[in-house]
């Protein structure tokens, strides 16, 4: 994650993960159960495009999924394309997930 976003916090609202960056947004929408957290959607607003926002999101709430011992479930296909790159990422995802072999 680029240095400018490090010290920028999580937030976790009732159905997105988000940051605020320069007065503008990048989250994720999720769903949560007991124990695990399907990531459905990620986006940065356009203000943010290029900046690396969209990708600091995500590892943001990789983190805070590895944290709170939950599995991940990865439908948006941003996050699965960064856990495809970022193969580390994969031990936080639930074996059962459809595509886990994909990654």
């Amino acid at each position: 994650m680029k240095s400018e976003f490090e010290n920028i916090p999580l937030v976790k609202a009732e159905k997105r993960f988000e940051i605020e960056f320069n007065g503008h947004y990048a989250f994720i929408d999720y769903r949560e159960t007991t124990h695990q957290i399907a990531l459905i959607h990620t986006e940065a607003e356009p203000e943010l495009a290029g900046t690396g926002a969209a990708a600091a999101v995500v590892e943001k709430t990789l983190n805070y999924i590895e944290e709170s011992n939950k599995k991940l479930l990865p439908f948006c296909p941003y996050v699965f394309a960064f856990i495809k790159k970022h193969s580390e990422w994969k031990r936080i995802v639930d074996e059962k997930f459809e595509g886990y072999d994909k990654l």
